[in-house]
């Protein structure tokens, strides 16, 4: 038998091809669809997409490859003039050839596409060229090199983060696909190349995927397990980029102090861009050089001094800061929303001093603010992804109906995330929008979810707003504020005109603030290091926790931010009869397993298929068909054909025994010998006595064709008739298998 038949005749090498040419491309294109999603223009880059693609395959035969080279090069400069010119004339100034070069290098080394100013506009302008070009050689059957054109493209999105473990893995098989298929189209494939082939693809996803994807058990934890993620890290420590996770966890170590006359959230980061599982910060950062904005509206003065604990990663202050001093504001950066960052890490024990203005009003104040928001505002902090659900803003309405001002919405829908869910550390991420996923599918989570949610609900009414993080005040000392890993946290900012930025804060802050001191009482009992400082020490008597400050500047008016609980009522039944049913999962005895999820589905079946193509590569896949085929051969009488044209089985008596002639087949004797055994006796029966009306039929028979191997002469009943006509046609099959020769051999 020969193991390399060629399939050319049998298999479209081309077409599988092309096939992985189009994942390659579908991979690199999603992320940058992706970005206009968030951003904007995703039916444009629909248009762009399609129009490269329909380009290509129109002039591929006819254009010259240099000419097409060319063109492609049109096209990147072209996008990037356009590009140039769609960024704000402010910024426009301050691009030129050095710092253009510093952005490309930092695109390569982990800057995210979508912290560009443009982001839509720069992925609108860079897809054309790699999908024309690629598709281009894949017309003119060059798969090499589309694979080329396909790989720089997905590099770069892979470089920026941007591409994720499963958009790089398919990028990878398509690009392996389509230079393998192109090689069997050109010169000719075999099954054993073909099975080679598969099995490569499979490994390379099996091996990928098992890296990042470890299926869990049926069940999740009660408490969050102490080697997840910390709050901290997930929110303080993430500099550009945040991405919402599941169950999380709170480090209980001390990281800083404050020196301040009162207690206020510490600022680290903001971020403006939602991106449905995360958030993103646009824009550079520049060096601090007195270049902080105050408030529009009234504000009063608060020095803070920062000394760090361990080594920190931020510049904690109250919003807002106005000033730096001492040497770390050589060292310090500002973001365009106005925050602080260090140029490198802050040491331990080193200390920095901000001057903040926090911001003065009241409610009766922010109700008349109105909505008369500035460009760059209502530009940056309006955003939501064009894939948001439109149930997000039908429950923003019911939410907000009874409020006409900004400041009325803001505190209603503050009031039902804190009246409709509960806080715990310990949830599953959910795969979809995540404002979406806690409205309608999730029954609790922490600050995360809450402020995502918030702001997603405040924008779609049109109310600026953005995610904010850092810690709040701390543990209060004689002299200072005790700030842990604990208080880490995240928050929402509200514009309102002629005031500025407000805080508002949507976790419930009771079950907040006992899960911290749960962890921290837990903490101190296994006696780990740096929880305390010599002024916290539970002996040492002057430390008392403090309650969260809350945003009421002013002690003459009262604040009324709760709805009434019939309007929360009504929205709860609203939001329980739309939301999308969870089955719980029942661990008891006699429950049914959690089903794996769809992502291990999918690497168990792409398993199967390696698994299935590694057999037939190696021959165990004809082996364990031979073997099944002959353990459970009949051990009784073949159908007999009738004149008629139906088939009657052989008689079989009561005890068990075949009728006359028809003697079964013992155990450990293969059907061959067997059926060589029958044919040497005649078919004699038993008693001796000759079948003669069943020898005359047979004599009258056709003599089996050549098929039948050594068992040429004419079978004496029919029974031997029917047996060889079934060997002939397993014989048949086995030789289109590619198998007669294992047959012939081991079976007979």
């Amino acid at each position: 038998m020969s193991v390399s038949t060629p399939l050319r005749e049998t298999a479209d090498f081309r077409l599988a091809a092309l096939l992985s040419v189009a994942l390659l491309t579908f991979s690199y294109t999603s992320v940058l669809y992706h970005v206009t999603d968030v951003v904007g223009g995703r039916t444009l880059m629909i248009v762009l997409i399609v129009g490269a693609l329909a380009f290509a395959v129109a002039v591929g035969r006819v254009l010259r490859v240099r000419t097409a080279v060319f063109l492609t090069a049109l096209l990147l400069g072209g996008g990037l003039v356009t590009y140039f010119l769609s960024v704000p004339a402010s910024q426009r100034a301050l691009i030129s050839p050095g710092r253009v070069g510093e952005d490309t290098l930092a695109l390569l080394t982990g800057l995210s596409i979508l912290r560009l100013a443009e982001a839509n506009v720069w992925a609108l302008s860079v897809t054309p060229g790699p999908v024309f070009l690629s598709w281009y050689f894949a017309v003119r059957d060059r798969f090499g090199w589309s694979v080329v054109v396909g790989g720089v493209a997905l590099g770069l999105v892979v470089l920026t983060g941007d591409a994720g473990t499963v958009t790089t893995l398919a990028g990878v098989v398509g690009a392996v696909g389509a230079v393998g298929f192109g090689a069997f189209d050109r010169y000719g494939g075999s099954a054993v190349q073909f099975d080679t082939l598969v099995v490569l693809l499979a490994t390379m996803i099996v091996v990928s995927a098992s890296l990042s994807l470890v299926p869990g058990g049926a069940a999740d934890p009660a408490l969050p397990s102490r080697s997840s993620t910390t709050v901290e890290a997930n929110l303080v420590e993430a500099e550009d980029r945040i991405d919402v996770l599941g169950s999380i966890r709170l480090s209980p170590e001390v990281r800083f102090t404050v020196r301040s006359a009162e207690g206020e959230y510490w600022q680290t980061a903001t971020f403006n861009r939602y991106t449905g599982s995360g958030w993103v910060r646009a824009g550079e950062t520049t060096a601090y050089e007195d270049n902080l904005r105050y408030p529009p509206g009234a504000s009063r003065s608060l020095e803070q001094t920062v000394t760090a604990k361990t080594t920190l990663g931020a510049m904690p202050a109250a919003w807002r800061p106005v000033d730096v001093d001492g040497p770390a504001a050589a060292e310090t950066l500002v973001t365009p929303q106005g925050g602080l960052r260090p140029r490198t890490a802050v040491e331990t024990n080193a200390s920095y001093t901000v001057t903040s203005r926090i911001p003065e009003y009241t409610p009766e104040r922010l109700r008349r603010a109105g909505t008369d928001y500035p460009d760059y505002v209502e530009a940056q902090y309006l955003q939501l992804p064009e894939s948001t659900p439109d149930r997000v803003r039908q429950l923003t309405d019911e939410v907000t109906a009874n409020e006409s001002t900004p400041y009325g919405k803001a505190t209603a829908i503050e009031a039902y995330l804190e009246a409709t869910k509960e806080y715990s550390l310990t949830v599953e991420r959910p795969s979809g929008d995540i404002a979406d996923s806690f409205l309608f599918e999730m029954d609790a989570g922490y600050c995360t979810y809450y402020a995502t949610t918030m702001v997603a609900m405040l924008r779609s009414e049109g109310v600026p707003a953005r995610f904010i993080t850092g810690y709040t005040s701390g543990e209060r000392t004689s002299d200072e504020w005790v700030v842990r890993g604990l208080d880490s946290h995240a928050w929402v900012q509200v514009y309102f005109p002629d005031v500025g930025w407000v805080r508002f804060d949507p976790t419930p802050a009771d079950s907040r603030e006992t899960a911290e001191r749960t962890r921290l009482a837990e903490a101190r009992q296994n006696a780990n290091a740096d929880v305390d400082t010599s002024a916290t020490e539970p002996d040492a008597g002057t430390a008392t926790p403090t309650p969260t400050p809350m945003p009421t500047p002013s002690d003459s008016e009262t604040q009324n931010v709760t709805p009434s609980q019939s309007n929360v009522d009504a929205v709860e039944e609203r939001v329980e009869a739309s939301a999308t049913p969870v089955s719980p999962v029942d661990t008891g005895s006699g429950g049914l397993p959690e089903l794996p999820s769809r992502r291990v589905l999918a690497l168990w079946g792409v398993a199967l298929v390696g698994v299935s193509a590694g057999a037939r590569r190696t021959g165990l896949s004809r082996r364990l068909h031979r073997a099944v085929w002959l353990r459970y051969q009949p051990r009784s009488g073949i159908p007999t054909p009738t004149p008629s044209g139906r088939s009657v089985a052989s008689n079989t008596s009561s005890n068990g025994s075949t009728g006359p002639g028809r003697r079964r087949r013992r155990r450990g004797r293969t059907s061959g010998r067997w059926l060589e055994r029958r044919i040497r006796s005649g078919c004699r029966p038993s008693s001796g006595r000759t079948n003669a009306p069943a020898t005359e039929a047979v004599s009258r028979a056709p003599t089996p064709t050549r098929r039948c191997g050594r068992w040429t002469n004419s079978c004496a009943s029919r029974r031997i008739r029917v047996a060889c006509a079934v060997r002939e046609r397993i014989a048949r099959a086995c030789e289109q298998w590619h198998i007669p020769t294992l047959f012939n051999s081991i079976v007979l």
